[in-house]
């Protein structure tokens, strides 16, 4: 017999082999627990079965935390979209995080622009009208997508990063804790059901027996199944006991932590603060930059639809007639530099003078042009040597070079 067990294979490895420790009592024990609560859940939604209600005060909190829950979560999805237009990249990132990676640089849309500006500028030739603003306009713009970036990690740091850690963090432990919570009031309700169940037997054991001689059995049975049922209800209430003491205490668990939403909604506050200060800073820095180069490019020499092919008369060149150019309408101001007229005082010529409605405000750079305000009324006419983008304005007593784009030529 001895040979024979040792000759099988895998005999005596069990001094090698760490056995599992597989708790039939603690399995069953487990389920038995499970499907007591299953039991009283469905009892419960068929009206078969009295609920244990929280009160008003712990309801209150209850909804308040989901109501939280979800507006965190809508508010952090559209911010996400807000820095993030891109919902590829944005999927990108959420991986990069999951991975427990650092999200490589990207470079934002307003310096990829830029960039291409100033490549294009230098195949056009950066000495050329088109490709100097194009250099101006892809630095600037550069600029942006660098205050563009600024403010997407300020606003990822500051204001995304904390919504994102209650979701993850605290919202995870209060919905840990609820669910025991649950569990506890499941178990509570269901000692509840069970010691009055035990209490209606014993009760019903325990009615008067037919105490006659032809009967004397049903005395026996009777008084024997009273105390089998008294032996339950003792049982049950001591069950009911250990039931509630574990449901109070988990109660309370779950209160402080319901509670602590106030300090996680004062966190939230300063963090929209910060949000909203990194938002102000990021659009006036994108004012002032393009304050600054819409003031650039009104110093730069300009080439415009419908002159660009034709190059400026040099000065003190006297065309053959002098006419008021015909310029087509533009979207917004745009300021040439007027080339050097030599000119003290000149006189309107007797022909050739129109009125022109000025479209915008325009400061004079020197003595030399003539301050607008707009939507006024002034005449104008061309002169002898004129940059085509010119032409001499009237107004009262006052006259001097002004821009034809701030000017509407009338009838």
């Amino acid at each position: 017999m001895w040979m024979l067990s040792a000759s099988v294979p895998g005999a005596g490895r069990d001094a090698q082999t760490p056995r599992m420790d597989f708790n039939v009592k603690k399995l069953a024990s487990g389920a038995g627990v499970f499907f007591s609560r299953a039991v009283q859940f469905t009892e419960e939604k068929l009206g078969q079965a009295e609920k244990t209600e929280l009160d008003a005060h712990f309801e209150n909190l209850l909804s308040r935390a989901d109501s939280t829950k979800n507006w965190t979560e809508k508010i952090l999805r559209q911010t996400e979209v807000l820095l993030q237009p891109n919902p590829s990249a944005r999927i990108e990132e959420f991986l990069y995080e999951k991975l427990d990676r650092k999200i490589p640089s990207r470079i934002t849309n307003g310096e990829l622009l830029g960039q291409y500006m100033i490549e294009a500028a230098s195949e056009f030739g950066p000495g050329t009208p088109y490709g100097s603003t194009l250099i101006k306009v892809g630095e600037a713009q550069r600029r942006l997508g660098a205050a563009d970036r600024d403010f997407i990690q300020s606003s990822m740091i500051n204001f995304l990063t904390p919504l994102r850690n209650f979701l993850e963090g605290d919202w995870k432990t209060i919905s840990k804790e609820r669910r025991l919570l649950e569990n506890r009031r499941l178990d509570l309700d269901a000692c509840k059901s069970r010691l009055k169940k035990a209490k209606a037997a014993e009760a019903k054991a325990a009615t008067t027996p037919d105490f006659q001689e032809t009967r004397p059995r049903n005395y026996v049975l009777s008084a024997s199944a009273s105390a089998l049922w008294s032996d339950e209800v003792t049982k049950a209430e001591q069950e009911l006991r250990l039931a509630q003491t574990g449901f109070d205490h988990q109660a309370e668990i779950t209160r402080l932590l319901l509670e602590g939403i106030s300090s996680t909604h004062t966190n939230h506050l300063r963090c929209l603060h910060e949000f909203v200060e990194a938002q102000a800073t990021y659009y006036a820095q994108c004012y002032q930059y393009t304050l600054d180069l819409q003031k650039l490019l009104d110093r730069l020499p300009s080439a415009f639809v419908g002159n660009s092919d034709k190059p400026a008369p040099p000065t003190g060149s006297s065309p053959s007639t002098a006419t008021i150019p015909v310029v087509p309408s533009f979207a917004g101001p745009c300021n040439p530099t007027p080339s050097s007229v030599g000119f003290t005082e000149v006189s309107p010529p007797s022909s050739g003078t129109r009125k022109a409605r000025v479209l915008y405000d325009y400061d004079a750079a020197d003595s030399s042009e003539l301050d607008l305000l707009a939507d006024e009324l002034i005449t104008v006419y061309s002169l002898p040597g004129m940059d085509s983008d010119w032409l001499m304005g009237e107004k009262g007593s006052k006259k001097g070079k002004v821009p034809v784009t701030y000017l509407e030529l009338l009838n």
